[in-house]
């Protein structure tokens, strides 16, 4: 807001110091003219009032010439993009940090130029707001909602646009534990069998396994809101998520840890979430709503929670353009968990995973940019977002898929079924 009250007192200024000039010019014209009138004929004085109108009058045309080459000037600084490169947070997930350099690729698509900077994810929305950093395109509702809301109350970060992914961040199990733990996904059942997840450091309760303390869980506060028997132990990157999941898997040990969707963990393990009270407006922020009137976080996390993109401010004023792309964005689940398991899994390097991803979804995000297709990376698909997106697999995937499941057939295992399609064969004596 400072930033336009600066610009409207500077043309008002401008206004003021033209307008100040013409009447000096005015009164020099009226000044000589009337010594003119004193010290010559009235014809002389005649030809000076003519001299003296004709000046006014190419005043008048030069300064309205001049106030129409402004207005078009200014009509067209208004459509341009700022020089300043725009600021993007690189965090500590793999979904987030090779999909900012595609946000990035994007945007430098719209001709702009771009800066990432490691920020901290429980910093970045205050750092927003003081125009430290600009865009955010991975705001997860369940740990970044209520910083981020904030912000956005108070008018200093926008809402820019809402992902179709839907996200759910949540403690975790592998389905194994079912068979020693009757009662599963109920939170009560878990806490009923804490002692089966103590470790030699967690004083003799159960332990949790969450995500790097900057992600915001509130984990703690749930524990304690919910009077549960179990400690936080905080892993330091997500790395440290999954190694212990498949050590733990590998032996069948108990472990409840921190998970999230969309995540390229569920097609790898069997597994659910735990089911803790609804979440519902207040269960964060009110102490009065939920089943402990003394604390909040007494309740689980959104179910279907929100992706959404947040900018300062000033983006959309400072960078037009970048903005209506911005706008255009638009990941699934199936996005995010791809860029996910290209770092994680097939050990690419972000901005490897990037460029992987923009050369699959060329046609999609060039869309986006209103860029033109021939930027896409090499070997990029055109035809509108990679045959993964257009459901055909039949050049990536072999000749025969064998799908091996941990159980009967399940309503969770119905996107397995739905990928094998209509014409599938069941033999009962192998199982398959």
């Amino acid at each position: 807001m400072r930033r336009y009250l600066k610009f409207f007192a500077l043309l008002f200024s401008v206004a003021m110091i033209a307008s100040a000039c013409g009447s000096d010019s005015d009164d020099g014209a009226a000044a000589s003219g009337s010594s003119s009138s004193d010290s010559s004929s009235s014809s002389d004085s005649s030809s000076s009032s003519d001299s003296s109108s004709s000046s006014d009058s190419s005043s008048s045309s030069d300064s309205s010439s001049s106030s129409s080459d402004s207005s078009d000037s200014g009509d067209s600084a208004a459509a341009s993009d700022s020089s300043d490169p725009i600021k993007l947070p690189i965090h500590n997930w793999s979904s987030q940090i090779a999909g900012v350099y595609a946000v990035g690729a994007i945007l430098e698509a719209t001709g702009n130029s771009v800066e990432y900077i490691s920020a901290d994810s429980t910093l970045v929305y205050t750092s927003m707001c003081e125009g430290d950093m600009d865009l955010v395109h991975e705001v997860w509702q369940g740990a970044f909602g209520v910083a981020f809301e904030e912000q956005v109350d108070k008018g200093c970060v926008i809402d820019a646009a809402t992902h179709d992914a839907k996200t759910r961040e949540e403690w975790w199990y592998p389905s194994y534990i079912e068979d020693v733990c009757p009662g599963l996904p109920d939170w009560e059942a878990l806490n009923a069998c804490a002692e089966m997840f103590t470790t030699p450091d967690s004083g003799g309760k159960g332990r949790f396994l969450g995500g790097p303390v900057d992600w915001l869980k509130g984990d703690q506060e749930r524990v304690d809101g919910l009077g549960m028997d179990f400690i936080v132990e905080n892993a330091g990157t997500a790395g440290a998520l999954w190694a212990a999941l498949e050590a733990a898997s590998a032996n069948q040990e108990p472990i409840v840890l921190f998970n999230w969707t969309p995540n390229f963990i569920e097609a790898m393990y069997d597994g659910k979430f735990i089911e803790f009270p609804e979440y519902g407006e207040g269960c964060k922020t009110d102490p009065e709503w939920g089943v402990n009137p003394e604390t909040t976080h007494d309740c689980g996390n959104p179910k279907d929670g929100y992706l959404k993109i947040g900018v300062w401010e000033g983006f959309p004023a400072k960078w037009p353009n970048a903005y209506a792309a911005v706008q255009q964005m638009n990941f699934t689940n199936l996005d995010i968990a791809q860029l996910a398991m290209y770092v994680d899994i097939d050990g690419m390097e972000p901005e490897d995973a990037a460029n992987k991803w923009l050369a699959d979804n060329c046609a999609r995000w060039t869309g986006w940019a209103s860029a033109d297709t021939s930027i896409c990376p090499e070997g990029a698909d055109t035809s509108g977002g990679g045959a993964a997106a257009a459901g055909e697999l039949a050049g990536v995937c072999p000749g025969l898929v064998v799908i091996q499941t941990d159980w009967f057939p399940e309503s969770e295992h119905g996107a397995m079924y739905e990928m094998v399609g209509d014409d599938y064969v069941i033999d009962g004596d192998q199982q398959t």
